[in-house]
């Protein structure tokens, strides 16, 4: 499902236009990244949580040439999926 058939069902389920799904939708993905990025968690009871994790510094390798790389430390977004999402993905 891309972001156009998301608003689409979004839109049919709230009985709202596409336009005002799409908006609630981008608002929704807007503040989620800003707060995320401000070293914040979000999250939604039963659906998971979004958050940044730091990565370390840490030596890869070039896998053609098999030099030795560093890869500098950096910040992530992650997301973990709370046990209700997780229930209804597994079928239960």
């Amino acid at each position: 499902m891309n972001k156009e058939e998301l608003v689409q069902e979004i839109a049919k389920k709230a009985n709202v236009t596409q336009k005002d799904a799409a908006e609630v939708l981008n608002a929704w993905v807007d503040t989620i990244q800003k707060t995320v990025s401000k070293g914040k968690k979000v999250t939604l009871v039963g659906f998971g949580t979004f958050e940044a994790r730091k990565r370390a510094a840490r030596i890869g390798r070039n896998p053609q040439t098999g030099k030795e790389l560093k890869i500098p430390a950096r910040t992530v977004p992650a997301f973990s999926a709370g046990k209700k999402f997780k229930t209804v993905v597994n079928g239960k």
